[in-house]
């Protein structure tokens, strides 16, 4: 049967549109199915699934973190970060406090070492002279003064640089020093001056009563008592002996115009005496000038 030109044609466009209608849904099917053969062009900040993923792609925000081994695909928030720096910030805190407690430790040390100096100079103080402990004593009531009771401040008396007080400590002796031995004790004596060794050097002490020597101060005083003539320097008396000069004890009665550094004051029986090395002595005026008196006195039982 033959057909015309125009039945042909209209055979031919319905057979293209319906062509083209079943491309386009097969195009459609195509794109929708992604574990087909063709593919859709993927965003450039899309992340690639992992191995066991279905095949949805999602798009990771810049600061994700990617899950521990044995996550099960649960994602930690983004605050470990956080976590990490307050780790860090309390280490450094022990550090801080470990380097506290050395220096700590270092100043105990120094603590230490200022003892051990306080040591030694508590052990040097032990070797410096120490006054004996006298008796009380009182003046003996029937003992009658030369010169009247007049009393005046004390004032120390320096006999110059070769004299020193009790107690005095000097490492090391001049060459004029000489021997004295007294009740089998060992003094060394130069210029007026008795020392005894000790540890590391020499103490001033008080003149043994009963040591000799030959040679005294020129400045020693003369001093006369009744009938009796004595030398009195630096505290110590002598009396002459042939031609040395023997150490005694001080005479009642002898008036003398100074007392050497170390003389207190005490009251007895409401009168003020100077006291040197467990001598009393009352303050006198002689010739108008101040002067101190060798008391007389005895202990009390």
């Amino acid at each position: 049967m033959k057909l015309s030109i125009q039945h042909h044609l209209r055979i031919f466009s319905v057979s293209g549109a319906l062509l083209l209608s079943f491309i386009a849904t097969e195009t459609e099917a195509q794109r929708r199915n992604l574990g087909g053969a063709t593919h859709a062009t993927r965003p450039s900040n899309m992340s690639r699934p992992g191995a066991g993923g279905a095949g949805t792609r999602q798009v990771q925000p810049a600061n994700y973190n990617r899950p521990g081994a044995n996550n099960s695909g649960t994602r930690r928030p983004v605050n470990t970060n956080n976590n990490r720096n307050i780790n860090n910030n309390t280490n450094i805190n022990r550090n801080t406090n470990n380097n506290v407690n050395r220096n700590v430790n270092v100043n105990n040390n120094v603590n230490r070492n200022v003892n051990v100096n306080n040591n030694v100079n508590v052990n040097r103080n032990v070797n410096v002279y120490r006054p004996p402990v006298y008796r009380p004593v009182r003046i003996v009531p029937a003992y009658r003064p030369i010169h009247p009771y007049y009393y005046h401040p004390y004032t120390p008396y320096y006999w110059g640089p070769t004299w020193h007080p009790f107690g005095f400590f000097v490492a090391t002796l001049a060459a004029t020093a000489i021997v004295v031995t007294v009740a089998n004790a060992t003094y060394h004596y130069d210029q007026g001056v008795y020392y005894q060794q000790t540890s590391g050097g020499y103490n001033v002490v008080p003149a043994p009563v009963g040591a000799t020597v030959s040679t005294i101060p020129s400045s020693a005083q003369n001093v006369q008592v009744t009938n009796n003539n004595y030398y009195y320097y630096g505290g110590d008396y002598y009396s002459k002996d042939g031609k040395q000069y023997k150490v005694v004890p001080p005479p009642a009665g002898a008036v003398v115009s100074s007392l050497p550094e170390g003389a207190k004051e005490e009251t007895l029986d409401g009168k003020k005496y100077m006291v040197y090395n467990g001598t009393y002595y009352q303050p006198v005026q002689k010739d108008g000038k101040n002067q101190y008196e060798v008391m007389k006195t005895e202990p009390i039982d």
